[in-house]
């Protein structure tokens, strides 16, 4: 498996906070940049996977959506975030 529990549990502590802390708004960005990146790796070995294409599209939307909201609540994290993940806005 891709996303072992240890892994999770780095993601979360470096950017939630803590490692329980998995409701946080960072450490969901941070997952999901995880997982896209996994599945982007993906499909350049296999572009006509297209359950899995639908399934990176579905987990772009919702970054977009954590980002958009921890934008309008916090620009500071929001700015903080982009810059340690390296994503493109």
């Amino acid at each position: 498996m891709y996303l072992a529990a240890e892994k999770k549990k780095e993601i979360f502590a470096k950017h939630g906070g803590a490692e329980t802390n998995t409701g946080s708004t960072e450490g969901q960005i941070a997952l999901f940049t995880y997982r896209i990146s996994h599945l982007t790796e993906h499909l350049k070995k296999n572009r006509k996977d297209y359950g899995t294409q639908r399934a990176l599209q579905l987990l772009v939307g919702k970054r977009r959506s954590f980002l958009d909201y921890l934008k309008k609540k916090d620009i500071e994290r929001y700015r903080a975030i982009v810059k340690e993940l390296g994503l493109r806005r």
